[in-house]
């Protein structure tokens, strides 16, 4: 019986296996909304087997996008485009779907990324990032603007203001984006936030933010439904935010409420020195889940049926996030079905895919 292909429940949620499609920016929006693009990728995802599908980092205003071409919820037409794309998918799919909610913060205003991330200039879209402290995240990015009180009020609403937009079009949990560098993350590391008032200086106040838009938006998001954060566990960099301090971190989001908690890292300074290899990045998640006891979602260079297997059988984390290997292999999980002698829920119209003499992979989705 393979533990990966087993059920498990995220808080009230029910997912049919541990198979989680990380957030993974699409770069193909207009305005905020979402395109003829993103009802292809979402049919592709939602066609996976996977046992959760958590859509990209979604901006809860125009200036917390990461570019110009960002989905957004910020906005009627926001809302409907998004409604409209998951719309034939879900025809098809039972599988239960999540958003990440996100501000870019400093690391706004900039390129897609197949134009090299340069600065946007007003001229061409751009805006001028907010951030925690008027400190840009490299030479190349714009200049922020610190964020006053009245300012941090104004994102804290939105972040609110789109978790009942989610809930509205039947989103079935919130991943709030506090991780690579972003502004959530940029308030937590002493590397971007100088402040000198109740935002900034101790752990404590470098947390309140992040922990006042996990309020919010719980209160915003029907009870029943899970919320949780990603984090980045340590900036990779000498002085930064570590793992020690995601502890702390963590224990707070837990006395809150947080159904999980998804461990990534770095993100924040181009100083960053990241081993990066197979796995990476599961040593901080497996502390996590040891010292807090929330359910942990691990990343970083999962690719092998047998690795993922491995993470959750022997408690590394108990949901495996998978992002680039979605995007090359969007059926991954029918092959590690294939691979661990499980089954996956699929369409009739795909049943007859199976190789000759294979055993049965397929089962017939559960009626909605």
């Amino acid at each position: 019986m393979s533990t990966l292909f087993s059920s498990y429940s995220l808080g009230q949620l029910q997912l049919p296996n541990r198979i989680v499609i990380a957030p993974m920016c699409q770069y193909s929006a207009e305005d905020g909304n979402a395109s003829d693009w993103h009802v292809i990728h979402f049919g592709n995802m939602l066609l996976s087997g996977a046992g959760l599908f958590v859509i990209e980092a979604t901006a809860v205003t125009p200036e917390g996008r990461i570019s110009p071409a960002d989905l957004g919820l910020w906005s009627d037409a926001n809302q409907a485009a998004l409604a409209y794309a998951l719309a034939a998918g879900r025809r098809y799919s039972n599988m239960p779907v999540a958003i990440q909610l996100a501000h870019a913060g400093r690391k706004g205003s900039t390129q897609v990324p197949w134009r090299q991330g340069a600065a946007v200039a007003a001229a061409d879209g751009g805006w001028t990032p907010l951030a925690p402290s008027a400190l840009s995240f490299d030479t190349d990015y714009p200049a922020p603007r610190a964020l006053d009180r009245d300012g941090i009020k104004k994102i804290r609403d939105a972040f609110a203001a789109a978790a009942r937009r989610a809930a509205a079009i039947g989103i079935d949990a919130i991943e709030i984006h506090g991780a690579h560098g972003y502004l959530l993350h940029e308030f937590m590391s002493p590397l971007s936030n100088q402040r000198d008032d109740e935002y900034g200086g101790t752990l404590e106040n470098r947390m309140r933010f992040p922990l006042e838009i996990f309020d919010a938006v719980r209160e915003a998001f029907p009870a029943g439904k899970p919320v949780g954060m990603r984090i980045s566990a340590t900036d990779w960099v000498e002085g930064g935010w570590d793992l020690e301090q995601s502890l702390v971190l963590a224990h707070a989001l837990k006395a809150r409420g947080a159904d999980f908690i998804h461990v990534s890292s770095g993100g924040l300074s181009p100083l960053q020195k990241i081993p990066v290899g197979p796995g990476y990045q599961l040593h901080l998640a497996e502390r996590v889940k040891a010292e807090t006891g929330m359910t942990t979602i691990g990343v970083g260079l999962i690719t092998d049926a047998s690795q993922a297997e491995t993470i959750v059988s022997t408690g590394q984390a108990d949901l495996i996030g998978l992002a680039r290997s979605m995007l090359y292999d969007p059926h991954w999980p029918w092959h590690a079905a294939a691979q661990l002698g499980a089954q996956v829920d699929a369409p009739p119209q795909y049943w007859r895919s199976l190789p000759h003499g294979k055993a049965p992979l397929f089962r017939p989705l559960p009626k909605k």
